[in-house]
């Protein structure tokens, strides 16, 4: 057995049982309240940068595949567990969590009490942290956890865009997909910026008809343009979108040009392009359980939500009205253009894992391209 330690800023120190790789890591100390999708979040790009932890006590017991990706590989700085099942059992598992960890270089702790993590996260807020299998002094692990790079200000986005354009004409393949949305004829364009996307999100869009242009999230207005698309999509992604002005210089340059979707950092991007302010969350969401009103048709829709940032619904610009309110703590969760055919959404539309109630709004999208 390999003794591994997780140190916060406050000087708390949890000693735990390492699994997958070994060294040492730091990030946002934070954490999800899904009982599955363990996969789905460990290659979300927007884990950038934050060491996750799981607040469903046995993780791993379905193994790992080749389809419950969100991207090319873990992208968590690390990843904390009460339990870790080493004997998965499931039909389509292809391998087991520490191994997968273990290829992909991603430290994993176990065994420490995740229930005392997640209400010191709660009380205080999300913490920077530092993982080790390497150093297992106290005192200078806390020391690193005071002194590593926080969250505020950092452009995560830059380490998770895609090099280079490419398509996308993949929808839902998998015989397992659970996804409401019906199969259209590929007869509109649309041009995804990508700022850390989940792959998720353009099998929604071919879903309902769109051929996929995506781009990386540096790419400017006139390199968007030039594509002649019918739509844009703004993506999610990692970190502090208040860093991030070359993106919200792009999206100006897009407004009133095309219709626009965007979700979650896409959202937050689009809110400061178009005057709005971000802010802080003090643990954020994130989790498959996350109620949200819809304040158009009064119904609630339980969401998919990964961010620790967001917009400020106290002072929106004139020009943008509230559609969606977290039940939780009332915070804004989608924002429509009062004139021009603009909206986004701050959670996850199209969940993976997670409930599907908010998959209307990929064909609502569609239906901005006519």
């Amino acid at each position: 057995m390999t003794l591994a330690k997780l140190a916060l800023e406050d000087g708390t120190v949890y000693t735990g049982r390492a699994f997958g790789a070994t060294g040492e890591s730091f990030g946002e100390v934070v954490f999800n309240t899904s009982m599955t999708g363990y996969q789905e979040v460990l290659t979300d790009p927007s884990y950038r940068g934050q060491i996750v932890t799981m607040t469903y006590p046995l993780i791993g017991n379905y193994g790992t595949n080749s389809e419950d990706t969100e991207s090319g590989r873990p992208h968590v700085e690390g990843f904390l567990v009460r339990e870790l099942s080493r004997a998965p059992s499931n039909f389509r598992s292809s391998g087991n969590l520490n191994d997968y960890l273990a290829k992909h270089r991603v430290i994993g702790l176990e065994g420490i009490d995740t229930r005392a993590l997640v209400r010191r996260l709660r009380v205080r807020g999300a913490m920077t942290g530092v993982l080790s299998t390497v150093d297992l002094d106290d005192a200078s692990l806390v020391r690193k956890a005071k002194t590593s790079p926080g969250i505020v200000g950092r452009d995560l986005v830059r380490e998770v865009v895609p090099e280079r354009s490419s398509t996308w004409d993949e929808g839902f393949n998998s015989k397992f997909c659970s996804q409401p949305l019906p199969s259209r004829p590929l007869d509109r364009h649309v041009v995804a910026l990508d700022f850390g996307m989940k792959w998720n999100i353009p099998r929604c869009l071919v879903q309902v008809g769109c051929k996929v242009t995506v781009m990386p999230g540096t790419a400017t207005a006139a390199e968007v343009l030039s594509q002649k698309p019918d739509g844009i999509f703004l993506s999610n992604g990692p970190g502090d979108p208040a860093a991030l002005d070359y993106a919200s210089q792009t999206i100006r340059g897009l407004v009133g040009k095309k219709p626009i979707f965007g979700i979650c950092l896409g959202h937050q991007l689009l809110g400061l392009a178009l005057g709005a302010e971000t802010f802080k969350l003090k643990f954020g969401h994130r989790g498959a359980n996350q109620p949200v009103l819809n304040q158009l048709t009064s119904k609630v829709e339980i969401t998919t939500q990964n961010h620790g940032f967001a917009v400020r619904v106290d002072n929106l610009p004139r020009e943008l009205e509230p559609t969606h309110i977290n039940l939780n703590d009332g915070t804004l969760e989608g924002m429509r253009h009062r004139t021009l055919p603009i909206f986004s959404v701050q959670y996850h539309p199209e969940a993976s894992a997670g409930p599907h109630d908010s998959s209307y709004l990929f064909e609502e999208f569609r239906k901005l391209l006519d």
